[in-house]
């Protein structure tokens, strides 16, 4: 499994993002909101097969249905693990519909579980989670998890397959250079609910038809 909905405001509209396997892809960016009030600002790769049919403009309020996925930026020093989410619909919201922001995944941990607290003393753990695609390649997503269910996801061990529901967020931080602070983004999956599945529950979902690749 691995779903998202999103439903928001396009402050970014569709540029150039790369080509792969011969076929071009544009980058929007999609500003949602969540219920505190803060905005997130995500990154949505587009096919140009739908672009041609709908080319959204800045500001217009558009649902977009897809996957996460996951690529190790390897431009700059070392390597940096990028997430967007590929749309496979994008439409103009609808009348009386809301932002949205939901994400399904089904995967398998390939990192222990890093529990902490942070200067507050909220209860925290981070996940990193292999999501499957077809033909034997994979998404993988970190999930951070918050109060008792880090506490739970503190339990879990390497390989245990779980399923995931939660958002797609932007987080900015500072870090720290040569060259003094640089403010940067991170993007990751915040989980409100992981529950552990079986195996036969994890490969219950039919693969899809052809995949994709970006």
């Amino acid at each position: 499994m691995n779903s998202i909905l999103l439903r928001g405001t396009v402050s970014e509209p569709p540029g150039y993002s790369h080509e792969s396997h011969g076929q071009r892809y544009d980058q929007l960016t999609l500003s949602t909101t969540r219920l505190s009030g803060t905005e997130d600002r995500l990154r949505v790769l587009l096919p140009e097969a739908l672009l041609q049919l709908y080319c959204p403009e800045r500001g217009d309020a558009v649902t977009m249905e897809g996957t996460l996925r996951s690529f190790n930026n390897k431009s700059g020093q070392g390597s940096r693990l990028v997430l967007s989410a590929l749309a496979k619909s994008l439409s103009p919201m609808e009348p009386g519909e809301f932002a949205e922001n939901r994400v399904e995944l089904t995967g398998t941990l390939c990192k222990p579980p890093i529990y902490r607290r942070t200067p507050l003393g909220r209860e925290i753990c981070d996940l990193m989670l292999a999501v499957p695609r077809t033909y034997g390649r994979a998404d993988y997503l970190p999930i951070i998890a918050w109060g008792i269910c880090a506490r739970a996801c503190a339990e879990l061990s390497v390989g245990d397959a779980v399923s995931v529901e939660g958002r797609f967020q932007s987080r900015k931080y500072v870090k720290q250079t040569d060259d003094g602070s640089v403010e940067k983004t991170a993007y990751e999956v915040s989980a409100t609910h992981v529950e552990p599945v079986t195996e036969e529950e994890e490969f219950r979902e039919e693969l899809p038809e052809e995949e994709v690749f970006v």
